[in-house]
């Protein structure tokens, strides 16, 4: 058993709970591999009604231990492969993405309980489930184009299937919002306070057949949400997918939120704020969740040869000096041509391709 993540059958409950206290339960391809394989076992297994996914307390309850459901993938091994020759991090994706496939396709349904930090690979093992519940304590957000990557794990599905522009805000400048706020926007199907979890996972456990029932019971309502209080300013100042028209209008405007997102959008890279833009548009487009993870694995493999994404890591994770030198530097400097070739389809022979056992998953 991988001690990193627990997989196991309780009550004909398949359980996931991920377990690195200390890196927010951020994901390896250990526990990629260990998921995809307790997935695939549970998919045939009668005894398993339903799948939940969440993450084991921290030890001794401390608090710094205890932040969050999974603050994302293991960056420091994409970005030490990604300065050698790319191989450890193109097969972490690949098993990523074939993890939120899998979880997307899924015939059994999956709760996961996002309580605290999803971010980045959180979100891809969480918003392919059924039912996502939400607390006080949980931090959404898709902070890729910070580090000079983008919203992948299936962003460029689920970011534009959110309600009028809070998609393309939500790419482009990485934002948190709240619990309250995932449920206006449909992020999360319920909201209850973190301290009734224990309790409602009890009641699933003794009888996962009443799983909804047992959610649909335990659902509070939520504070207001405060996204929806700028929900119009989102929706006309990020309402073109060109990056450039986006900063006009915000400038245009000249108000207080518009004056910070212009703060937040100038610390974000060029490059990938319009790889991210277009990457909605396209997964916007697309019928399979499958063809979308096929396109974001096409990008994730351009976008670690490309410099801003090692800088990125440098600046934020690796020195902190939260300075990064983007290059190109500024969203004039980026071309239509350098965007066109990120988003060239990779050969035949290095395409993305779901697991065997789902080669006839249509979804």
């Amino acid at each position: 058993m991988n001690d990193q993540v627990l997989t196991i059958i309780e009550n004909g409950v398949g359980r996931i709970r991920l377990n690195r206290p200390k890196a927010i339960h951020a994901l390896t391809p250990d526990m990629c591999d260990a998921i995809n394989d307790a997935l695939l076992a549970w998919r045939e297994d009668d005894a398993v009604a339903a799948v939940m996914i969440d993450h084991l307390p921290a030890p001794d309850g401390d608090p710094k231990l205890s932040r969050g459901f999974c603050a994302g993938g293991d960056i420091a091994l994409i970005a030490n492969s990604a300065k050698a020759d790319c191989v450890e991090a193109e097969r972490f994706f690949a098993l990523e993405y074939r993890m939120n496939h899998l979880l997307f396709v899924y015939d059994k349904p999956i709760v996961a309980f996002i309580d605290g930090i999803v971010m980045g690979g959180g979100v891809g093992i969480s918003l392919p489930a059924r039912y996502r519940v939400a607390t006080e304590r949980t931090t959404f957000a898709m902070p890729e184009t910070g580090i000079g990557l983008f919203p992948d794990v299936g962003g460029g599905w689920f970011l534009p299937r959110l309600p009028g522009r809070v998609g393309a805000w939500l790419a482009a400048t990485g934002s948190r919002i709240d619990g309250a706020d995932c449920v206006a926007v449909g992020i999360a199907t319920h909201y209850m306070a973190s301290e009734a979890l224990d309790d409602v996972k009890a009641r699933i456990l003794t009888d996962p057949s009443d799983l909804a029932i047992v959610l649909d019971a335990a659902n509070a309502v939520p504070p207001p949400s405060k996204l929806d209080a700028a929900r119009a300013d989102i929706d006309r100042l990020f309402a073109s997918n060109k990056a450039e028209e986006i900063i006009a209008a915000l400038k245009a405007d000249g108000g207080e939120w518009a004056q910070k997102q212009l703060s937040v959008l100038r610390t974000k890279s060029p490059q990938t704020i319009k790889v991210a833009l277009r990457q909605l548009v396209e997964g916007a487009r697309m019928t399979s969740f499958a063809d979308n993870m096929a396109m974001e694995f096409g990008l994730a493999c351009a976008i670690i040869r490309r410099p801003d994404f090692l800088e990125g890591v440098r600046a934020l994770i690796f020195d902190k000096d939260n300075a990064p030198r983007w290059n190109p530097a500024t969203l004039e400097a980026v071309s239509d041509a350098m965007i066109d070739a990120i988003f060239t389809p990779l050969p035949p022979e290095r395409q993305w391709t779901p697991l065997p056992e789902l080669a006839d998953a249509r979804a």
